[in-house]
């Protein structure tokens, strides 16, 4: 028998999401975000799925040669731009478009061969301050893209929002209202929204949408998680029980002995560890779902094991089914009891987990 641990893929609930960005910005266009390997749920299988969708953005050329070998045949976004200059020959080859902004990228096409001229997503600092070129900076950054002969007359203007995850934080409404201020007059197509953007502040709607998170079913909001949303989670980390042991009260569970069992109680063992892409540092307390029923995390997570509390199922067993997150219980929850973010652990899922798909 195969070791038990494994993902799920809900396809079905990956197209509900993409529906639901839909709903929320109805007169834009849609860029479903796929970098890191469409967060951990396999590059190729979620772009083909999501078809309708208008275009993709990714990280690297890595990632966009691979929807192109797969078939995809959309608009692909290289989110960072070209690293270096030998990179565009098969940007141009791919048909791929091209974030830029830094000087040293405009710098790069205007000493670009001759070719097919590229559509550029220019990014303005709107108050991130990680990519983009700072307002100072637009208008001369906008005349030496709009005068590049590598450069097509579509350019589209961009920026990034900071902390739309905060409903109630200003910022957000300040970075719109700064990037409406200095885009330039000559700009077509604009893109502002993120998921958190699409979900909390319709004034981000402009042309362009680009869903990342939320496609995968988890909320980036601080105060809900995807359900609240409308959303679907798209993968479900599970496994078995391997084992279940009568410990006596004082007994020391797991790595560090660091849990100890407050009376006589069944201790049940999952398949399931680091190794995965579990969280080493979520806590004891920590929810998993045993038969479809919560129970708790107790002790360290080790590498290929973790222990849960089955004094609420004394009548589990080896065979019964485990849920990490997912389906019934949110990757949001697990994250927060673990001290980090849904984007870590859906990013972090081991590759060497057998992946279901189904709807």
């Amino acid at each position: 028998m195969s070791r038990p641990a494994r993902v799920v893929i809900n396809l079905a609930a990956l197209r509900h999401n993409l529906e639901r960005a839909r709903q929320l910005s109805p007169q834009s266009r849609i860029m479903a975000i796929v970098k890191a390997d469409a967060y951990g749920h396999g590059l190729a299988r979620v772009a083909t799925a999501l078809e309708s969708a208008d275009a993709f953005g990714v990280a690297c050329l890595e990632e966009a040669r691979l929807l192109r070998e797969s078939g995809i045949t959309r608009p692909v976004l290289l989110l960072e731009g070209p690293y270096n200059a030998a990179e565009i020959p098969e940007i141009r080859q791919l048909k791929l478009d091209i974030v830029v902004h830094e000087p040293g990228q405009v710098e790069m096409l205007e000493q670009a061969g001759p070719g097919d001229p590229l559509t550029v997503w220019m990014k303005i600092d709107s108050g991130m301050h990680r990519l983009g070129f700072l307002p100072g900076a637009v208008e001369s950054m906008w005349q030496r893209l709009s005068d590049c002969r590598t450069v097509a007359d579509n350019m589209v203007v961009m920026t990034h929002l900071a902390l739309a995850t905060d409903r109630e934080s200003p910022m957000t409404r300040e970075q719109i209202t700064l990037f409406d201020d200095y885009c330039p007059p000559g700009a077509g197509a604009r893109s502002i929204a993120n998921s958190a953007g699409l979900l909390a502040f319709p004034e981000s709607h402009t042309n362009w949408v680009r869903p990342g998170i939320m496609l995968y079913g988890a909320s980036p909001m601080e105060d809900s998680i995807g359900p609240d949303e409308g959303l679907r989670p798209v993968m479900t980390l599970e496994s078995r029980l391997i084992a279940v042991k009568s410990v006596r009260a004082g007994g020391r569970v797991g790595y560090g002995a660091t849990w100890q069992c407050p009376e006589d109680m069944p201790v049940g063992i999952v398949a399931t560890g680091y190794a995965d892409g579990y969280p080493r540092h979520a806590p004891s307390g920590t929810p998993v779902l045993v038969n479809g029923r919560r129970a708790s995390l107790i002790g360290r997570a080790s590498m290929d094991m973790l222990n849960v509390d089955l004094r609420g199922q004394p009548d589990a067993r080896p065979g019964d089914p485990v849920v990490l997150w997912g389906e019934g219980l949110p990757v949001e929850e697990i994250a927060a009891n673990a001290g980090t973010i849904p984007y870590e652990l859906l990013c972090g899922v081991h590759k060497r987990l057998h992946f279901i798909e189904n709807g």
